[in-house]
């Protein structure tokens, strides 16, 4: 005669599966922070890239409408952060650390954070400036344009700026 499954073996079951996934499901968390009312479009210089499994990340210093980067007052540059989708897919649409080194000059739109930080959520393509063939350093964008303005730019994650 086969015995049935006790409730408690039941239980213990479903209890042991909502602990397994609890922790990748708190893991993971909204984009509710981030103002999706609003866009800024920045150009910058790359100074790390995370590849994260949750969500890639590229660190930059901001140019400014000058072409120069933003100096604070407490010495340094203006620094943002933007995040993307999970490492994994960005690198399926060429963005990498092979791809974004540091010092690479880009161009990003993006939906910053609800309280100010300098930090943003993705919106479709990077423009990616390219290469003076001469120097091989970035050609930045002309004051007040951004790397899609760029003869030879690369567009990345899209089609379209």
């Amino acid at each position: 005669m086969k015995r049935k499954p006790s409730v408690s073996r039941y239980v213990l079951t479903a209890a042991l599966l909502l602990t397994v996934t609890a922790g990748s499901a708190l893991a993971h968390h909204s984009f509710a922070m981030y103002d999706q009312t609003k866009t800024v479009t920045w150009s910058g210089v790359v100074t790390r890239f995370v590849a994260q499994a949750n969500h890639a990340e590229l660190h930059f210093i901001v140019i400014g409408p000058d072409g120069k980067p933003i100096p604070i007052k407490e010495g340094g540059y203006v620094q943002w952060g933007v995040e993307m989708a999970g490492a994994a897919a960005v690198a399926q649409q060429g963005i990498t650390a092979n791809s974004f080194p540091v010092g690479t000059v880009f161009s990003v739109k993006l939906n910053p954070m609800r309280d100010g930080t300098n930090f943003g959520s993705r919106i479709g393509t990077i423009a990616k400036c390219p290469l003076n063939p001469q120097t091989n350093k970035p050609t930045p964008p002309a004051a007040g344009k951004h790397c899609d303005s760029v003869t030879g730019n690369t567009l990345i994650g899209g089609t379209s700026f």
